[in-house]
């Protein structure tokens, strides 16, 4: 067996190049001559492992640890491969090939089925489900189905307090026949709260523990004052929604978890028989572990149906950032995030050297992809497809800021992977999130449909341990970021790409991202969003379109010599702050994309794809006035492509303002993007053609289709109030 370590050396530049280049070559499935290869298959069994007589992954890595002085490589036949534990490579497996056979799609599955269906008289199917089974998620006929849920409840009835919470009586909570199996869902800000009701008593709600504790304030466990984001805060707004309780199963594809009984209980989607239908739940909670290895290739496997049980226990889902959480009763005072937990993730490498997972298939899964850890080393992803998953897809490095030489990130690479609709349970999750880490590649990436930010990079906002780290040299290239901070997921202050920390060497360039928190109802999402102490970071040539908030935007002074150049967007944003921090030639404002940046965009993503264009503004050239003025927020200010600068009336009856285009125009759609406090709400658009109402506040934009020919618009409130405006648009 081949124990060499491949090392990628030299400057940051040329290992990236090096490393991508090695990375994209031949599929790993094509021996070398003289390689021994061993056959897997679902059904194996005994210990030849050969085509003709496949065995089980486990006997197929027994029996490459016994080969000497040859390469090896596993293939895997077609077919699910059921774990009821994950496959552990450790370093006497270093140097082995995993790999499809050809033509084959194996799948390592941590799925239990879930049998035996029985209607019940109200439409519904129940079936018991194994001891020691304990379904979080559900997928019938790989569709995955939602935990019962109910409406939304206000902070006026459902108060949260550090003991717990009101509301059981006007929820009906008090009435449920076994509330002690449902989860209050929250979220605040940026971060997301899945805690169990533990008990009820009159209108008060108890919740599991740790869970409600590390969610509360007061723990000195959280970053810089955190507690304004904690369940108890001023900043809670209520609970989302409160979910697993069969009174709440009205919907098709819901489905309930009786932890009494055993059952699960679910109401199918129209057209889903259940005594046919294929039921799944996620039971084993990894698929791959690889440990301490090095030169290990994973090509072409598919992972599935892995499970994430910490969040379904007492800990429940303290969520702190991008999928991090707060575990145990007791910690040390952490300000800086250092001793938050991953998610369990279907794959994870721990101490790896020159790991490399290619051409892999992560999908319905109960937790995140892949994370790659504790010190591994010129290690990648590549190539690879994450869909429906419940937290992350990717997760590189630790959130220690000094760790030794050996438990340093260095040198790993995510690339030419696509990710959608991920976060799809533990929303606060990002697609691609990086600690600690040195000379990171994150390149041609596609990443869309995201509740939360798409790439972070870095940690431990502006806390004295985290003011010194091992952060350098990283490249967040070429990615395709569009679709993210979805605002139906009431996630907030992120951006596409995020920073943390002082980077020195660390680029963001030729990145195409396009509608982040696109339609939100505040000022918080961002295109480029370096946060906290992000410092000595280049931006560049970068195309950044349709974003709800600042299209490249540093959090606080104390990040400093930033350089934001050569980038391509449709607004404008306030100079960089901090020390040595400058913004030049950036083409800002703009309604139509040139070519170069057409390009630019094209060329973003794992293979590439559409540029949505710009539409021209007619508003721009027009003249605009009010009804009154508000100190000095002029009618202009909704006319010069920034979206951080607002107009705003005095609060009275019929408040208006109105833009005269100069001349008749067929105008074919409106844009309005209200300023930062939504003031402007319950409005009439009136065209020469007549007027249509918009019922409650603009948003971040409110998009309105129109068909009228006219030379003025005007916008009126239709009760007493005030018009305030950071933009409108009017699009032919």
């Amino acid at each position: 067996m081949n124990r060499s370590m491949n090392v990628v050396r030299g400057t940051a530049a040329a290992a990236t190049a090096a490393v991508l280049t090695a990375l994209l070559a031949a599929p790993a499935a094509q021996a070398a001559p003289g390689t021994r290869t061993l056959y897997a298959a679902p059904a194996g069994h005994g210990t030849s492992c050969t085509v003709a007589r496949p065995c089980t992954p486990e006997a197929a890595r027994d029996l490459a640890r016994t080969v000497t002085g040859r390469e090896v490589r596993v293939l895997l036949e077609d077919g699910t491969y059921r774990l009821d534990e994950p496959l552990k490579l450790g370093s006497a497996d270093s140097g082995v090939t995993w790999a499809a056979a050809p033509g084959a799609h194996p799948v390592l599955s941590g799925g239990q089925d879930i049998t035996g269906w029985r209607q019940n008289a109200d439409g519904t199917w129940s079936a018991r489900v194994p001891e020691g089974v304990t379904p979080r998620q559900l997928f019938v006929d790989g569709r995955r189905a939602t935990r019962a849920r109910g409406e939304a409840c206000a902070a006026a009835t459902c108060d949260a307090t550090k003991a717990g919470m009101t509301g059981a009586t006007a929820t009906g909570i008090d009435r449920w026949q076994r509330p002690t199996d449902a989860e209050a869902v929250i979220r605040v800000r940026w971060r997301n709260y899945h805690c169990r009701i533990a008990a009820v008593s009159g209108d008060t709600m108890t919740f599991a523990q740790p869970c409600w504790t590390n969610s509360a304030s007061g723990t000195d466990r959280t970053g810089p004052a955190w507690d304004s984001t904690t369940v108890d805060s001023t900043r809670y707004s209520g609970v989302a929604f409160f979910e697993n309780a069969l009174e709440l199963l009205d919907q098709p594809g819901e489905f309930v978890w009786n932890s009494t009984d055993r059952t699960v209980t679910y109401l199918p989607r129209k057209g889903e028989n259940m005594r046919h239908a294929q039921a799944v739940t996620p039971h084993t909670e990894q698929l791959l572990v690889v440990d301490g290895a090095h030169d290990v290739t994973v090509d072409g496997i598919g992972f599935a149906y892995a499970a994430y049980r910490q969040p379904g226990t007492d800990e429940g889902y303290a969520g702190m950032q991008a999928g991090l959480t707060l575990t145990g009763a007791t910690g040390p005072v952490d300000h800086a995030g250092r001793f938050y937990t991953k998610p369990a993730a279907a794959v994870t490498v721990r101490g790896g050297r020159g790991v490399s997972i290619g051409n892999t298939r992560f999908t319905h899964l109960g937790g995140a992809g892949a994370v790659l850890e504790a010190g591994t080393k010129d290690s990648s992803v590549t190539r690879s497809s994450f869909t429906d998953l419940s937290s992350g897809a990717v997760y590189v490095g630790d959130t220690e800021p000094m760790p030794g030489a050996e438990l340093t990130g260095e040198r790993n690479t995510v690339a030419y992977n696509t990710i959608s609709r991920t976060g799809v349970e533990y929303t606060d999750a990002v697609g691609i999130w990086a600690g600690y880490e040195a000379e990171l590649t994150v390149d041609h990436n596609s990443l869309d449909h995201l509740p939360y930010s798409g790439i972070s990079v870095g940690w431990g906002w502006n806390q004295t341990e985290a003011q010194k780290s091992v952060l350098r040299d990283n490249k967040v290239t070429n990615n395709r970021i569009t679709d993210v901070m979805e605002v139906a997921r009431q996630q907030h202050d992120g951006g596409a790409i995020y920073t943390q920390g002082a980077q020195p060497g660390t680029v963001l360039s030729g990145n195409y991202i396009n509608r982040s928190a696109y339609g939100n109802t505040e000022r918080d999402g961002n295109g480029i969003y370096l946060d906290e102490q992000s410092s000595h970071i280049t931006v560049e040539k970068n195309v950044i379109t349709r974003i709800g908030y600042k299209w490249v935007s540093n959090w606080a002074d104390y990040g400093i010599e930033n350089t934001a150049r050569h980038n391509w967007t449709d607004t404008a944003a306030p100079a960089l702050g901090g020390r040595g921090s400058v913004m030049t030639d950036n083409l800002t404002g703009l309604d139509r994309l040139p070519a170069e940046a057409l390009a630019v965009a094209a060329r973003a993503g794992s293979r590439g794809g559409p540029v949505e264009q710009l539409r021209t503004d007619l508003a721009r050239t027009g003249t605009a006035t009010q009804s009154s003025t508000d100190a000095t927020a002029t009618a202009e200010l909704a006319l010069d492509a920034d979206t951080n600068t607002d107009t705003r009336t005095l609060s009275e009856a019929g408040a208006w303002w109105q833009v005269d285009l100069g001349g008749v125009r067929h105008v074919r759609q409106v844009e309005v993007w209200n300023n930062s406090a939504s003031v402007t709400g319950d409005f009439d658009i009136v065209t020469d053609s007549g007027t249509v109402h918009v019922s409650g506040k603009a948003l971040r934009p409110t998009v309105i289709d129109l068909d009228s020919r006219t030379r003025t618009l005007k916008i009126v409130t239709t009760g007493t109030g005030r018009v305030a405006l950071s933009q409108v648009l009017i699009h032919s």
